[in-house]
């Protein structure tokens, strides 16, 4: 049976090394999240270091799905601070193991992030994704809209340009 929960900062701090490994696993894999290859377990842990803290602050709202008492798949909604955007959050990291794909995670995971964006009032989820990737198809079937693409936005983890679409999601 598989868990999907909100981690508080205690957790989160316990389960670095759970949450780097993921990280570490698709990063390997080609997600480009933001980092590139070749890419360390010590990169992806000091990476959840500081979301663990951010979680600590409030600042990050971090979910992980559990299997068997470890973290397979996580994702964060991150609200936006600023006066004027109190409604709306960005959904970032979305990361499942690789050993764990296919099982409908991804899809129970903003789920639970639509479920919890309601709960504190947000109305407007954004997101980016690389274009024409697998994270794509999935946000347009959980009933994101793509607001756009930016060609040459980010560089795939082990190089070379590609373009990044840009999302939205109402939550009503």
């Amino acid at each position: 049976m598989i868990d999907i929960r909100i981690l508080d900062g205690e957790e989160a701090r316990q389960r670095i090394p759970e949450l780097a490994l993921i990280l570490k696993d698709c990063v390997n894999k080609g997600a480009s999240v933001s980092f590139m290859n070749p890419f360390s377990l010590a990169e992806a842990v000091g990476f959840f270091t500081e979301i663990a803290e951010a979680v600590s602050r409030s600042e990050v709202v971090l979910f992980a799905a559990i299997e068997d008492g470890r973290a397979i798949a996580t994702v964060q909604l991150q609200p936006v601070w600023k006066p004027n955007q109190p409604h709306r959050a960005d959904v970032a990291k979305m990361l499942v193991h690789s050993a764990h794909r296919n099982q409908g995670l991804a899809q129970k995971l903003l789920d639970t992030v639509d479920a919890e964006a309601k709960r504190r009032g947000m109305t407007l989820l954004t997101l980016d994704t690389m274009s024409d990737s697998a994270a794509e198809r999935l946000y347009l079937r959980a009933g994101y809209i793509k607001a756009g693409i930016i060609p040459n936005f980010a560089l795939w983890p082990d190089g070379g340009l590609g373009d990044t679409s840009f999302f939205y999601k109402e939550i009503l």
